[in-house]
């Protein structure tokens, strides 16, 4: 029986994409330049990697109000119960409830997770929809929001101890709360929360929105250096299995009331 040691794996696998972002950054100077090396790196390296029902890419978020988000330099997202994706001169316009996950793209962590909070709140702040759908043949109801997945990816972290990084990180609140994030060069790190939704709000916005406004910080784990990207892939991954599963289906007709149309619902 043939045998491959995952250790080496994870290792070869690891320093491929170090290679990449290292390289990246000490050949383009051009900070915009370098920045949307950086963005694509990544990007690249999560489709490589997730599962194909996901899809990467930097975008705009919007909702049925015509409300959008700050540019996002990662947004992982479905296209199946949102079908939709509005792309113009290049650039996609993806639908709030599509959105699975966001993470802003640094050079270095520092001096930026507070600002990364502040453009994963602007994807969270917007207004989701919920509608019925059909599973297995049966009329299911609108199901709850899911969570949405908010985090910071760079290739260093020159804060000199993890405790900075730890007390950066609890002084976010609410909506700019930060889940995860990796430094490729010094590890990756989780964060662990308390908190749950309360199951008896039908308001499904406010429901989600005062899970994230009342959850409280608890501690975050970090990773050894050599292992930064496995451990932070299969976090994400863990989330994205675990913790939101399939995101509601969205309700189509919301964004067609701003034209005045009507789908018909029946065939």
């Amino acid at each position: 029986m043939s045998n491959i040691e995952l250790p080496e794996l994870f290792k070869g696998m690891q320093e491929q994409m170090k290679a990449q972002l290292s390289t990246n950054r000490s050949f383009i100077e051009h900070p915009g330049s370098k920045g949307d090396a950086l963005e694509n790196a990544w990007i690249e390296w999560l489709k490589h990697y997730l599962p194909n029902r996901y899809s990467v890419d930097k975008a705009i978020v919007i909702d049925y109000h015509g409300n959008t988000s700050h540019q996002i330099d990662i947004v992982i997202y479905d296209n199946y119960f949102t079908p939709f994706i509005f792309s113009q001169n290049g650039f996609h316009y993806i639908p709030a409830e599509g959105v699975y996950a966001v993470f802003e793209v640094k050079p270095d962590i520092y001096g930026n997770i507070e600002y990364a909070g502040e453009k994963i709140a602007s994807v969270r702040s917007l207004d989701r929809t919920s509608t019925s759908m059909i599973s297995s043949g049966n009329l299911l109801p609108a199901r709850p929001l899911t969570k949405i997945v908010g985090g910071i990816l760079a290739t260093s972290n020159t804060y000199k101890q993890n405790k900075t990084v730890e007390s950066n990180i609890s002084k976010l609140k609410g909506l700019q709360t930060i889940d995860l994030g990796c430094a490729v060069e010094t590890g990756s790190f989780s964060v662990d929360y308390s908190g749950k939704e309360n199951p008896e709000e039908k308001d499904f916005s406010k429901r989600i929105n005062e899970y994230y406004e009342e959850r409280k910080f608890n501690e975050i784990h970090f990773s050894r250096p050599e292992n930064s990207l496995i451990t932070f892939f299969m976090q994400l991954t863990r989330y994205l299995q675990q913790a939101i599963g399939t995101i509601p289906a969205i309700d189509l007709q919301a964004y067609l009331n701003v034209i005045g149309e009507k789908i018909d619902k029946e065939i």
